[in-house]
């Protein structure tokens, strides 16, 4: 079976708005992914490549690790238009 695909034919909804909360923080790809990793979710530098690049799916554990790395609200990672707000504001 194939998996869900986004309107332009991607596999995940977050790809851009990781990317920018990345470079925003000054992160490499490593950085994110060890941030991560403390965060409870086993991802390395190459998913985390293949995750801003679209080319991969992002679970709802990992999703939920980039909310409280960046600290960010979901709807922001999803769509980019809830605004980024602190965890807990």
């Amino acid at each position: 079976m194939l998996g869900p695909k986004t309107q332009d034919g991607g596999k995940n909804l977050v790809c851009k708005q990781v990317r920018k909360e990345r470079e925003a923080r000054g992160l490499s790809q490593s950085a994110l992914a060890k941030m991560v990793q403390l965060n409870g979710c086993d991802i390395d530098k190459n998913a985390i490549t293949r995750i801003e690049n679209n080319k991969r799916y992002v679970t709802d554990v990992e999703l939920k690790a980039f909310v409280e790395v960046f600290g960010v609200d979901y709807g922001y990672l999803i769509d980019g238009k809830a605004g980024s707000t602190t965890k807990g504001e």
